[in-house]
């Protein structure tokens, strides 16, 4: 299966189904904090974590490692930069990055830290960015980027590059490029016995009897 088949046959996939398909095949917690949150619209995203990882600085530079992921990232790509401290009254995003991403093509940006200029992103762009917060205030004297394609934490999650995001109103999830195939596998299973178990609680009449047949609430 090609990359490009393999996400989108995530893409019709609810979160929440992959989010149990993570956790029961690994152990581990797979999705992002609540507070991770789309700030744009209701687009949903799926593709491979381009990750960037931001430390706290005193001097006043670029976030170049955020603005070579923009432009050297293949097509589809999800940038996700981690933040150390989390602080969300910094916006590691803004207009001029969504400019970028869009002309190359990439597919949405999720951000351990605020999100500015979204009026501007709102009115000129269909691009999604999922972030702790919106703040005005920039990283510019207060953080620099360290590193690109490393692994990050985001949202109390380890992304790794190369690990499939899915997100969408829901929250955001992160599926370990080792076990893609198999969490594509079980997520369909799992939508599958979803939508058995809602038809059978609509002729039944029985929300219990759904949950006592197929296990699952």
């Amino acid at each position: 299966m090609d990359k490009k088949t393999l996400y989108e046959d995530f893409r019709k996939i609810a979160t929440a189904s992959v989010a149990d398909a993570v956790e029961q095949i690994t152990g581990e917690r797979g999705y992002m904090n609540h507070q991770i949150k789309p700030r744009i619209n209701d687009q949903k995203i799926v593709g491979p974590a381009v990750t960037v990882k931001e430390v706290p600085a005193e001097e006043s530079v670029p976030p170049t490692h955020a603005l070579e992921a923009i432009d050297e990232s293949p097509e589809g790509s999800i940038i996700v930069i981690g933040l150390e401290g989390s602080d969300p009254d910094v916006a590691v995003w803004g207009g001029l990055m969504t400019a970028g991403a869009v002309v190359n093509k990439l597919s949405g940006a999720i951000l351990d830290a605020g999100v500015r200029d979204v009026t501007e992103i709102k009115r000129d762009f269909s691009f999604q960015v999922f972030s702790r917060s919106v703040s005005p205030g920039t990283t510019v004297g207060r953080y620099k980027t360290e590193a690109m394609n490393v692994p990050i934490k985001c949202g109390d999650i380890t992304v790794n590059p190369g690990d499939l995001i899915v997100a969408d109103a829901d929250g955001v999830v992160v599926v370990s490029k080792k076990s893609i195939k198999e969490i594509l596998s079980l997520s369909e299973e799992i939508e599958k016995r979803e939508a058995e178990q809602t038809k059978y609680i609509r002729e039944t009449k029985s929300l219990i009897k759904g949950i006592e047949k197929y296990d699952r609430i």
